[in-house]
């Protein structure tokens, strides 16, 4: 009786020792899975979530903007504006940091169900092209802090040419103050009055 009783235990251990070992083995999995999530990769789970809570985001020129994300890019971020009507164009370079809930940062470090391709290759350069052509007026905030207003003329691989008027004023040829090439690389921010167009 003795016997059966030593042998249940050592099955017992052996059985706890197993499963231990494959919660551990579980654990290094997950670590090693998240050391390969990119920072597009979570804010595309927070725009295809659709619950996903209102979160502050600090940009390079240190504005905080408050609002949710909207839709990803290959290199940008769109949010919806809390306090503001429009949205913002944020190119992934020149975020400091974000936050939101407990709930929303777990989730979007979640394995992403579908991964579109095509969300891949829209850059920001083709999101800022597409301002261009719907003639939107846009802010465009530098990294160092000024805000030029306007509308996108054109825009190459890595810069736009920018028509220099009045905030809210439609771009007529009697009211552009100048004109501005601006580098991406400078760009923090792109505010659009009409936050349908990002998506």
């Amino acid at each position: 009786m003795r016997w059966d009783r030593f042998f249940d235990d050592l099955e017992d251990q052996l059985s706890s020792e197993w499963e231990a070992e494959r919660v551990a083995l579980d654990t290094e999995a997950e670590r090693l899975r998240l050391s390969r999530v990119t920072l597009r990769e979570r804010l595309t789970s927070l725009a295809a979530d659709g619950a996903a809570s209102e979160a502050s985001v600090e940009l390079c020129d240190g504005t905080v903007l408050r609002g949710t994300v909207r839709a990803v890019g290959g290199d940008w971020v769109a949010f919806s504006l809390a306090a503001a009507r429009g949205g913002a164009l944020v190119p992934l370079h020149a975020i400091a940091w974000l936050g939101m809930p407990e709930a929303d940062l777990l989730r979007s470090a979640r394995p992403l169900a579908t991964r579109s391709t095509l969300s891949d290759r829209i850059t920001f350069g083709f999101v800022v092209r597409d301002l261009g052509r719907r003639r939107s007026g846009v802010e465009v905030h530098l990294a160092g802090g000024r805000g030029l207003t306007g509308t996108v003329d054109r825009a190459g691989v890595d810069h736009l040419d920018l028509a220099l008027h009045d905030a809210g004023a439609p771009r007529r040829a009697d009211a552009i103050t100048a004109h501005r090439i601006v580098p991406f690389a400078s760009i923090a921010w792109v505010r659009v009055d009409d936050d349908r167009v990002l998506g």
